[in-house]
């Protein structure tokens, strides 16, 4: 039987009942836990979890994006998309957020990218974690661009690491509540991709999957 640990806090089983701490003591945890079982526990603390609504984007990274008030403190900023949350699973929004991970390490190491937002080096630190990078969201697609996707490499790093997370009874409680009416802009145009390379176009809250495959289609574009 897997071991219950801090990781399976939820908004149910919050004492106090208040949501903001419940929802973001989930996102630290996981990004506890994958630091710990992808990074070595290598990467710093000093890194803000946020939600932001940016079109076309299921997460992003920033690097040191505030200040401390009264002291030297500075962080850097992972921000996932909860638009895109309804058409995700717990393990796709995980996805996200090691991706970003990803970004911070390639920050932690200091030297900028020299090409674009995702160079070679980052491809490198992706595969080492169980994802592959790939501008499609599937197999074959280019590995380093400004405008990057992923998948997990099947039975890598990622995936073991996520089946012992999920195995604690971790999970997220969140997502944005439809909307309705008309989206217009770039909303409209999110590319949504299967890794059998099968892709579709529609609102970021659109709930579409591979007949094929059997499986949830995903947003293409991440940060």
């Amino acid at each position: 039987m897997a071991k219950k640990h801090r990781f399976a806090r939820t908004i149910e089983n919050e004492r106090a009942g208040a949501i903001t701490p419940a929802e973001y003591s989930g996102l630290q945890a996981a990004l506890d836990f994958f630091n710990k079982t992808l990074f070595a526990g290598r990467l710093p603390d000093n890194v803000f979890i946020v939600y932001t609504r940016k079109a076309r984007s299921a997460g992003h990274f920033a690097a040191n994006r505030y200040v401390g008030r009264a002291g030297e403190l500075v962080c850097s900023e992972i921000s996932l998309n909860p638009d895109l949350f309804p058409n995700q699973t717990d393990k796709q929004i995980c996805q996200t957020l090691v991706h970003e991970m990803v970004h911070l390490e390639r920050e932690t190491l200091g030297t900028a990218p020299s090409r674009g937002y995702h160079d070679r080096q980052f491809a490198e630190l992706m595969k080492r974690v169980g994802l592959q990078p790939s501008s499609t969201g599937a197999v074959g697609g280019k590995e380093t661009g400004q405008h990057m996707s992923d998948y997990p490499i099947p039975d890598g790093a990622f995936e073991r690491a996520y089946e012992e997370l999920q195995a604690t009874g971790w999970r997220l409680n969140l997502e944005s509540a439809h909307q309705p009416g008309p989206r217009a802009g770039p909303n409209s145009k999110t590319k949504f991709s299967c890794k059998c390379g099968q892709n579709a176009w529609g609102r970021p809250d659109l709930k579409i999957s591979c007949t094929p495959c059997e499986i949830p289609m995903r947003p293409a574009e991440a940060s």
